[in-house]
């Protein structure tokens, strides 16, 4: 069964270049805004939530649908790259942000993060794939923090190792016996609602430390060639030689066991200057499934800290 996600306090669109971004808020009305930064590219932040709530009990938290996805679908075949992701969140923060900017971000969510605050740092990395001559720079200010949970890896080698490892765990004997067992369950004839949900569950199962910890989670979409023309806009990408220029305080937490290596976090956390970086044990990709509480101890604090809250 999906957990019940609460009503947002207000929501809204941001209109960015004609695509209408679609926002929603959690948590008390002036208090210390946060704006929350979900993973894919191509999904939306549904699938953050009710977990990732905690984040609103002394903040107000801004989940926001990136281009592409969820409730900021478009209908054009215009390409998507990760510096329209970036444009975008800079109207996004323009828009719903008028103090100091706190991003945070899990998964893609968090290397759009940080692509977001070396653009405002004045490097302005390649788009491959775009038009020749083309010169499209993003007027971004630049955040006060980062919060990044998992981030998504930082090289096109380090990229290449989790979808390795990931492709592994999928084809794993205990992943395998979880399909075999719900096959035999009867489930899709019974209740063809939860049928689904499971065989969604199993489908990402290798993110998970422990595959039959993949349970009770928001089932999401991820737009396919959104996904594609993004990740392919990065090339063979290596933000690490770069990430010097990201001077605001940040965290990085990773679990140990996420198929995106934790040497990618921990390169991330020598890189730049003002990063701290927490380990969680016995945690894949999804700690706020798998370690909730160990999560939360790192990240509430933390942003007590940067925010005053």
């Amino acid at each position: 069964m999906s957990p019940t996600i609460p009503p947002p306090r207000e929501s809204g669109t941001v209109p960015a270049n004609d695509v209408p971004l679609y926002w929603a808020a959690w948590g008390p009305s002036g208090a210390p805004r946060i704006l929350v930064l979900h993973g894919g590219p191509g999904a939306h932040h549904d699938y953050l939530l009710p977990q990732l709530l905690r984040l609103a009990e002394r903040h107000d938290a801004v989940f926001y649908d990136q281009r592409g996805g969820g409730r900021s679908k478009f209908d054009n075949l215009a390409t998507v790259t990760w510096r329209t992701q970036v444009e975008d969140l800079a109207h996004v923060a323009d828009a719903l942000v008028d103090g100091p900017l706190h991003l945070v971000g899990y998964s893609w969510g968090a290397l759009l993060a940080m692509l977001y605050a070396l653009e405002a740092a004045g490097v302005h990395l390649p788009v491959v794939g775009a038009p020749l001559g083309e010169v499209h720079r993003v007027i971004a200010r630049p955040p006060a923090s980062l919060t990044l949970i998992d981030p998504a890896p930082l090289s096109r080698t380090h990229r290449n190792d989790f979808e390795t490892e990931f492709a592994r765990r999928q084809q794993s004997s205990a992943v395998q016996a979880l399909r075999a067992e719900l096959t035999a369950s009867g489930l899709r004839e019974r209740d063809p609602d939860a049928y689904r949900q499971r065989a969604f569950e199993l489908s990402v199962a290798g993110y998970f430390h422990d595959s039959a910890r993949a349970r009770d989670l928001t089932p999401f979409r991820v737009t396919g060639r959104v996904q594609q023309s993004v990740w392919e806009s990065l090339g063979d990408f290596d933000l690490l030689p770069h990430l010097k220029a990201i001077t605001c305080p940040t965290l990085i937490v990773h679990g140990r066991q996420d198929p995106i290596p934790l040497a990618s976090a921990e390169a991330a956390a020598r890189a730049i200057p003002a990063a701290r970086i927490t380990v969680l044990e016995e945690s894949g990709h999804v700690p706020y499934v798998e370690q909730p509480d160990a999560l939360f101890a790192a990240v509430l604090p933390f942003l007590a800290e940067v925010t005053g809250a």
